[in-house]
């Protein structure tokens, strides 16, 4: 298999499946009992026509066959529908709570890396000493605490310290701040969340860091380099740590498609109105069109994270370019 074959396969296996997705998408939330009308079955002023006609203006009187073809063509042309409750375009009710969610992830992803291939890198060269195993049971028993409890005890923490809630200062919107003055405030609240999902995910890096670097420790380059008198770090850094990449890669982009697509616990506990909250809010108001969108757009975002792992592959793996 060549390099164009290759790239054929993998686009259009990503094709496939969120094709297959968005089927599943459609089906699910159909099956569902109620839809956006139920809400209103306990209001007393609302009379059964005005049910009927909502339904009707939302087109969930039609068959289920004529409601899939219209979101397949609406899907087509890149239109993701209008929300049942605020009548706007899908994307604008999704745009901005995903435009929040991928700093605070990225940002989260960028920590619990950093803190992972240290613990991962300390521990493979420290192997079977106190410096090898305290750190990486530390990580791990991180790794398997409910996000949830990691950001309720970071609140404990650094709640007097930092801000605990909220995207950025309301007072901001009074004053004339400069674009530095926002960013900084947009970062300190980002820092909390983000730093719960870097501790959250920090185990499963130093982990499959350590794993690689073992291996890679342990191929005959490394006894050459040690022999020639070179420095530790720099038979990690030049020699080990660039063969041990493939795995890590491999991780952390499907680690950040899984991240982005279950922020929802993690934005609940912080108050922050990234995408997770956005569908929290669908849910409760049974607003499928949002709830199918938001979906679909984390389903596209772990299958590009795999798509991109497996783009990586073509540089990292001189195996595959042949």
């Amino acid at each position: 298999m060549n390099r164009g074959e290759y790239l054929i396969r993998r686009v259009g296996s990503a094709v496939v499946t969120i094709a297959a997705a968005a089927t599943i998408n459609f089906v699910l939330f159909r099956a569902a009992p109620g839809d956006a009308s139920t809400q209103y079955q306990m209001c007393r002023t609302c009379s059964a026509e005005f049910r009927d006609y909502l339904r009707g203006e939302l087109g969930l009187d039609r068959p289920l066959a004529e409601q899939f073809v219209r979101y397949v063509t609406a899907l087509l042309r890149g239109d993701l529908g209008y929300s049942f409750q605020t009548r706007r375009p899908v994307w604008e009710e999704l745009s901005g709570p995903l435009a929040d969610t991928l700093p605070m992830v990225g940002l989260g992803l960028a920590l619990g890396l950093a803190l992972g291939l240290l613990i991962g890198v300390v521990s493979a060269w420290r192997r079977g000493t106190a410096a090898d195993w305290a750190p990486l049971s530390a990580s791990m028993f991180l790794s398997v605490l409910p996000i949830q409890w990691i950001g309720l005890m970071l609140l404990l923490l650094f709640g007097g310290i930092l801000p605990t809630g909220g995207v950025a200062d309301p007072y901001l919107r009074f004053t004339d701040p400069s674009w530095f003055e926002v960013a900084a405030d947009r970062l300190e609240h980002m820092v909390l969340p983000s730093l719960a999902i870097g501790l959250a995910w920090s185990g499963s890096w130093a982990l499959i860091t350590r794993s690689a670097l073992v291996g890679a420790l342990a191929e005959d380059y490394i006894l050459t380099a040690r022999a020639k008198g070179l420095s530790r770090w720099r038979i990690v850094r030049r020699y080990a740590l660039p063969n041990s990449l493939l795995p890590i890669a491999t991780l952390v982009f499907l680690t950040f498609g899984y991240i982005v697509a279950g922020s929802l616990l993690v934005e609940t506990v912080f108050s922050y109105p990234g995408i997770g909250l956005a569908l929290y809010e669908a849910v409760q108001n049974r607003d499928y069109a949002v709830l199918q969108g938001g979906f679909l757009l984390l389903t596209v975002a772990i299958v590009l994270a795999n798509l991109l792992a497996d783009l990586l592959y073509l540089k990292l793996d001189p195996r595959i370019r042949t």
